[in-house]
């Protein structure tokens, strides 16, 4: 489908998948959203694809947050409703099943930031800035944020940016394990595709399973976790990559995946 409020460009089994409302920072409108919601359905059910590469238009930002003109005069409930409609999209993303990579150029705040951290991992450009402003607003973060960044940063730590609505420098987000990266802004581009296509030279079922046992195994005591792992290796061990994986490798050659 078409899209207004985004850009989607597939090659060599990497999609880039762009924000694309520059003139407002990319902020996160509702047909943005809709927009997202569709193009992430059509790249789970697209094999070609392996890795996606996520960002935002012009150098300025990766997304500025929500669209605050539309938050301005929402209700309660419109309000819970909007909050449950990002969780569900940010939450689609994490389990798209295929690796994401954030790659933050300029600002990443508030929803733009949960957005980012929704992603597989995160590499920032030098001039990046994120954070996660709401208090500023009177409202909390409603796309995740009260919840992965303490997940990913330490309860202490998130609550600090949480509660002060301070920006982070892309240094200081490296330091705290916000984002996995950290390089000059004109090599972030050139660093995400490097990486995606590193990720994209492995066995697709493999990276499926892999990212389903670190989500999947977050949420479960050790012994379940474990338990979890198990059984992923196994289905692996029943798939045709990975008998074209070890055979590959006992005969020196590159593999040839079938993504079965």
């Amino acid at each position: 489908m078409p899209y207004e409020t985004l850009l989607l460009e597939v090659q060599d089994s990497i999609a880039t998948l762009t924000l694309n409302r520059p003139k407002v920072l990319n902020a996160l409108n509702d047909q943005l959203f809709r927009e997202l919601d569709a193009a992430l359905d059509a790249l789970a059910a697209d094999d070609a694809v392996r890795v996606v590469i996520l960002t935002g238009s012009g150098e300025k930002a990766f997304a500025a947050g929500a669209d605050i003109q539309e938050l301005a005069s929402v209700s309660a409930e419109e309000g819970r409703q909007l909050a449950a409609r990002g969780q569900r999209v940010m939450g689609k993303m994490e389990r798209l099943g295929k690796p994401v990579i954030a790659c933050i150029n300029g600002f990443a705040l508030g929803g733009g930031c949960e957005l980012a951290m929704a992603c597989t991992f995160r590499i920032a450009g030098e001039t990046a800035r994120l954070g996660q402003p709401e208090v500023k607003l009177g409202l909390i973060p409603g796309y995740g944020g009260s919840q992965r960044l303490p997940r990913l940063i330490g309860q202490g730590a998130a609550l600090k940016l949480l509660l002060s609505g301070e920006m982070i420098s892309a240094a200081e987000a490296l330091r705290l394990g916000l984002v996995e990266e950290v390089v000059p802004a004109a090599e972030l581009m050139p660093r995400a595709r490097q990486l995606a296509a590193l990720i994209a030279g492995m066995a697709p079922v493999a990276l499926r399973h892999c990212l389903a046992a670190v989500h999947d195994g977050a949420e479960l005591p050790l012994d379940r976790a474990l338990a979890l792992e198990a059984s992923l290796f196994g289905l692996c061990c029943a798939t045709a990559d990975k008998a074209e994986g070890t055979a590959a490798f006992l005969e020196k050659r590159a593999p040839r995946w079938s993504g079965h």
